[in-house]
């Protein structure tokens, strides 16, 4: 679990925070990579039918409202997982629409992550694959071409879906694998449901106790929130409304402790 203190440790080692990664100097900011994906088209809809079987096959709910991969069972379905992914990066996501669009590269990336584990399964926390010398996990690494433009986790989350549709709920949907993540969803988001999914997505997270909670000695927070306080208001108080929005603890005037669980969200 990472709270201040921890956090200050990781600072003053150069690890790297991220909510897919950690950083020495601070989170990934919000910076467009490429000009070329603010462009959008007509088509509204995308087959994503196989993630969906994925998802619906290998996700389930715990009692504790956290979302887990059976990922032991799920590496006879990775070759099939590998061919969804192949196909959105064969294809051109400025021929979509803003809401496709967006879908297209959450569910790229969420199923790029739970790729990424399968190919290097088991392990005890995503932070474990990849990495260098300054930095933990495998968001840097190029691992994805979508249009022949080579892409990393991080460029997809952080110069891509961040800078161009500029909405706090997409920390809500990208997942990495971890305990402390909002939820990996059972079912794919689409354009024709995307703001409705997104509310639920920071609904569930900012009302369970690994998005925020209000403890005897103050509110404590996801370090989501830390990590993005830009992004969800700039303050404190930003954070507290934002979370309140969407049914989380009030009353709060100030962030007491952040924490996050990097173990990997496995089943088993």
């Amino acid at each position: 679990m990472l709270n201040r203190r921890s956090a200050l440790t990781l600072l003053a080692s150069t690890a790297l925070v991220a909510s897919g990664a950690l950083s020495a100097q601070a989170a990934p900011a919000s910076s467009l990579i490429d000009k070329h994906w603010t462009k959008f088209g007509s088509k509204s809809s995308v087959d994503h039918s196989a993630w969906n079987q994925f998802l619906s096959s290998y996700v389930s709910a715990g009692s504790d409202g956290v979302n887990r991969v059976n990922y032991g069972a799920a590496k006879g379905a990775q070759a099939a997982l590998k061919r969804y992914i192949a196909g959105l990066e064969a294809s051109d996501p400025t021929t979509l629409t803003r809401d496709a669009a967006m879908a297209f590269w959450i569910n790229l990336y969420n199923a790029k992550t739970v790729d990424t584990v399968l190919d290097n399964y088991p392990v005890a926390s995503i932070r474990d694959i990849g990495g260098g010398v300054f930095s933990r996990g495998p968001w840097d690494s190029k691992i994805s071409t979508v249009s022949g433009r080579s892409l990393s986790l991080n460029d997809i989350e952080h110069g891509i879906l961040r800078p161009i549709w500029k909405d706090a709920r997409i920390h809500y949907a990208v997942n990495c694998a971890s305990i402390g993540c909002p939820n990996l969803r059972t079912k794919a988001f689409t354009a024709k449901s995307l703001n409705r999914d997104l509310d639920q997505a920071a609904r569930d997270y900012a009302t369970s106790s690994r998005g925020a909670e209000q403890t005897s000695k103050g509110l404590v927070v996801s370090s989501i929130y830390e990590w993005y306080k830009a992004d969800f208001g700039g303050n404190d108080a930003g954070v507290i409304a934002h979370i309140a929005q969407y049914g989380g603890p009030t009353g709060a005037t100030k962030i007491k402790d952040d924490r996050y669980d990097w173990s990997l969200n496995d089943a088993k």
